[in-house]
């Protein structure tokens, strides 16, 4: 694995917060096995005093905040904790929808299995609002804005949509393959065709809440190049 850099992934810092782009593929908090290489253990290498203050799944991009000193981490747990931080992701998902402000909320419950999975009886409340950014043949780039955040809200609640996310076969997605969209589409004999992205397309497009002096930040991370490269395609192919 590409050892994680995170000075070069930073997308905001003040005196209070550092925000960067987590690449897919990294833990946000220590893994077990393997190398040293999740986003807490290389942040401790460049400030010792940063702290997560939430986190993303591991094939997960997008903007991941870390506080500088206890204070402030307190501020953005509340912040959490009251519901006080807007959420924006972008996810490309299996089909054609038309969502416009559609509202999700299905109680969710943690498997033994470390999935998630809908369950009205014993589940916590989940809503999601999901707004459709745009549409190509098979596929649609989707807005979702998790209202509670619960593990694989997001990736749940399109899924009982019947547009789960591209590439996401946990959950019902299918892997994007090049071939099926593009005519006279060859590949190399001796090697298996790829698909178009490597992981579940799901990006946290930006972070939105009240600094502790109340000033408003919204931080933003553009889509990274595995999820850029994906979506020109889509437009190139499937449109």
């Amino acid at each position: 694995m590409k050892r994680f850099r995170f000075k070069e992934h930073i997308v905001f810092e003040n005196e209070n917060y550092i925000a960067i782009c987590k690449p897919a593929g990294i833990s946000s908090l220590h893994e077990r096995l393997g190398d040293a290489n999740s986003v807490i253990e290389q942040a401790k290498l460049y400030d010792e005093n940063l702290q997560l203050c939430h986190r993303l799944d591991k094939e997960t991009s997008g903007v991941l905040l870390l506080s500088k000193h206890p204070k402030a981490y307190s501020h953005a747990a509340v912040s959490f904790e009251k519901r006080r931080v807007a959420k924006t992701y972008h996810a490309v998902s299996d089909g054609i929808h038309s969502f416009d402000s559609f509202e999700v909320s299905l109680p969710l419950i943690t498997t033994r299995s470390g999935r998630s999975a809908v369950n009205k009886q014993k589940g916590k409340p989940c809503k999601t609002l999901f707004n459709t950014l745009e549409n190509f043949k098979h596929f649609t780039l989707v807005e979702c804005n998790p209202i509670t955040g619960r593990q694989h809200q997001i990736r749940i609640h399109l899924a009982s949509q019947n547009a789960p996310i591209a590439a996401d076969t946990n959950y019902g997605g299918h892997q994007p393959y090049l071939s099926k969209l593009k005519k006279n589409f060859t590949t190399n004999r001796t090697e298996e065709e790829r698909p178009m992205i490597a992981r579940f397309a799901l990006h946290a497009y930006t972070l939105e809440f009240n600094d502790m002096d109340g000033e408003s930040l919204k931080i933003t991370a553009d889509h990274p190049k595995d999820l850029a490269v994906f979506v020109k395609q889509l437009r190139k192919f499937d449109a």
